[in-house]
């Protein structure tokens, strides 16, 4: 998501909030409005429900011994008890049910593993000894398996174990700083394989790394994912400085070697898988893989050693299933979009890039067409009925020269491997290759390594949130997909009715001048939040174009009001001071605060004491100034035509 001081990522917001420092990094987040209430639809709000929610799974089975499925019973006791105040909960229980049960098996899982891990821990320790920082730090940084530190911390205190917390926030600095030097060109980092490196493992004759298992996954009838796991043997190991070392001890951050893996490592756009490994044998020891990057051929996988690894050992590799899943549904969708652009913009539309991770995917076009709100809202609704169809997704390894002379064939211009693998939605790939079928022209086909979606269903939604224009013909689209995509357009029609509501409130007029000022600075507050929200970006570019305009009609109500006041407060002072040669009385400095938005009476008075060769001096409320000129009327004229102007 593009955001003002983001959180990071939830892996690590989750070892911030052990500090406390979630406070600061929330402290950094823009303010919501009235106006912008996305419910839930941050990252950082849903981990923290999340974090809720495992915290109640552990105290329902350990302190009320409650069976499994507990919570997820009680969803719709919740739903009628607030249904009525968040109509949300009672359109969605069906599919609230089924999230709190799946998260609560999931997490049912990982605590028993954790439990298991901190007492085979514990067993090792002296009386006074403290539980090592390495240990609770990789049951953290375990994916979708992991254990926030503050429940891990909770455990110990139950047990009358007290946590190395000094250990635990030098880990954490080290995490800052490593992950700090992620955001700078791989070259630059420590764990890469350069060429040297690269010439040494060839030299000793070492395969390439076999990265098929990453393919290795099946959908249940049910509708969820299964990952397999992949055993492998460790063929090397490297410091963080890139030096390769016979092995690695407890709490060093290392680069792996293996013969296979099933990570995905980050090419083509798509982020690379993140998860955890272990022994072969010791299946409670957790070494969590940060990421996976591939070198010349090589995967190299980043990882954190709570204990000794060395070449040679047997492990088993286990990939953050919720984080794949997510990758996998904003590549297929990544896809679908690139089709839906053509579909909609015409074949003269061209993808020039991409990048997804879980949270949003990036699409760069080049195209003659002008992407209008009415373009960007076809080409959602293109994307979002190949979603309703719930197409399969086929995927298959080809030779390269079959896929030349396919028209509609979607590839970027740059070295495909041989064979090739074929991403085709709704069409088999033997069918979407033959020249004949014309399938490509209809459908999404394309040359691609990464790991997809097998039906289309799963990307349950598609909005693209933010349009950048990069070059001439070149534009830039930000999408989400799934929750955050309902989320984003229920946040849309939020906002489409508050402008609506602006839109009566206008139209019925203001008494005075204070109710038209509090009326614009509503306006201005909802321009914001259209401005800043996560929603359709057809949308926002249409609430934008009404509310400015309902800006510019109340500026104009204002000025006629403030004008009427003013003829008005002049008459009321004449007839009051009708003899006399001057006029002396008081005029509401409430009345002046306001009066002038959109120029100064200090500004005012200098460009007629200027015209006359003068100088003036004020504030915006009141000013004088003094200058000598033979036209006097010359002078009125200057000044009325520049309070025109203002106006």
């Amino acid at each position: 998501m593009e955001a003002c001081s983001p959180c990071p990522s939830g892996m690590w917001i989750q070892e911030w909030a052990w500090k406390g420092w979630w406070l600061c990094c929330k402290a950094n987040t823009p303010p919501m409005t009235l106006t912008s209430f996305p419910r839930c639809s941050t990252p950082y709000s849903r981990l923290v429900l999340r974090r809720i929610l495992r915290r109640a799974v552990r105290f329902s089975m350990e302190i009320l011994k409650a069976p499994p499925g507990f919570l997820g019973s009680l969803v719709p006791v919740v739903v009628e008890t607030l249904g009525d105040a968040y109509p949300e909960l009672q359109r969605n229980s069906a599919q609230i049910s089924n999230l709190v049960l799946e998260d609560e098996a999931a997490f049912l899982a990982s605590l028993e593993r954790g439990r298991r891990i901190i007492d085979r821990t514990l067993r090792t320790l002296g009386p006074s000894d403290m539980f090592p920082a390495e240990v609770a730090w990789s049951l953290s940084l375990s994916g979708d398996l992991g254990l926030p530190l503050d429940m891990v911390e909770l455990m110990l205190e139950e047990k009358g174990v007290q946590l190395d917390s000094t250990g635990l926030e030098r880990l954490a600095q080290e995490a800052a700083q490593h992950q700090a030097r992620q955001a700078e060109p791989v070259q630059k980092q420590g764990l890469w394989l350069d060429v040297h490196a690269l010439g040494e493992l060839q030299r000793q004759g070492v395969p390439p790394t076999d990265s098929s298992p990453k393919y290795n996954y099946s959908l249940r009838p049910n509708g969820s994912y299964e990952f397999g796991t992949c055993e492998a043997q460790v063929l090397q190991l490297y410091t963080e400085d890139g030096t390769a070392v016979a092995s690695v001890g407890k709490g060093q951050r290392c680069g792996l070697l293996l013969d296979r893996t099933n990570f995905y490592a980050e090419q083509g756009g798509q982020a690379s898988d993140r998860g955890y490994l272990v022994r072969v044998g010791q299946e409670d020891v957790l070494f969590p893989v940060a990421r996976a990057q591939v070198c010349g051929g090589f995967i190299l996988h980043e990882a954190v050693a709570p204990e000794c690894l060395q070449i040679g050992d047997q492990v088993q590799l286990h990939v953050d299933k919720a984080w794949r899943l997510a990758c996998m549904a904003k590549h297929t969708a990544t896809h679908l979009l690139n089709w839906a652009l053509r579909q909609t913009l015409g074949p003269g539309t061209e993808q020039q890039g991409s990048h997804l991770n879980p949270e949003q995917l990036r699409l760069d076009v080049t195209t003659q067409t002008a992407l209008t709100p009415e373009r960007l809202r076809a080409v959602e609704n293109t994307v979002q009925e190949a979603v309703q169809q719930d197409k399969p997704v086929y995927m298959e390894e080809v030779p390269l020269a079959l896929t030349a002379q396919v028209p509609g064939l979607r590839c970027l211009d740059e070295v495909y491997p041989d064979p090739v693998r074929v991403v085709s939605v709704g069409v088999p790939v033997a069918h979407a290759l033959d020249p004949a079928s014309q399938a490509a022209l209809q459908t999404s086909v394309e040359l691609c390594c990464g790991t997809h979606l097998l039906r289309t269903g799963a990307v349950g939604d598609l909005v693209i949130i933010g349009d950048r224009q990069l070059s001439k013909g070149t534009t830039r689209l930000l999408a989400i997909t799934g929750e955050q995509a309902q989320q984003a357009r229920e946040l849309g029609q939020n906002l489409a009715q508050e402008v609506k509501a602006a839109t009566e409130r206008l139209s019925q007029g203001s008494r005075d001048v204070a109710e038209a000022l509090r009326l614009s600075k509503d306006i201005g507050r909802l321009i914001e939040a259209v401005e800043t929200s996560v929603m359709p970006q057809w949308q926002r570019r249409e609430l934008l174009a009404t509310v400015k305009m309902l800006q510019r009609r109340a500026n104009t109500a204002i000025r006629k009001l403030q004008m009427g006041q003013a003829a008005k407060k002049t008459q009321e002072l004449l007839e009051r001071h009708s003899k006399g040669p001057l006029i002396v009385d008081t005029v509401s400095a409430e009345s002046l605060s306001g009066a002038m938005p959109t120029f100064t009476a200090e500004a005012w008075a200098l460009a007629v004491c200027s015209h006359m060769g003068g100088k003036a001096w004020g504030s915006r409320v009141v000013a004088q100034g003094t200058g000598s000129t033979t036209d006097l009327e010359a002078a009125l004229s200057t000044a009325r035509a520049y309070a025109l102007s203002q106006l």
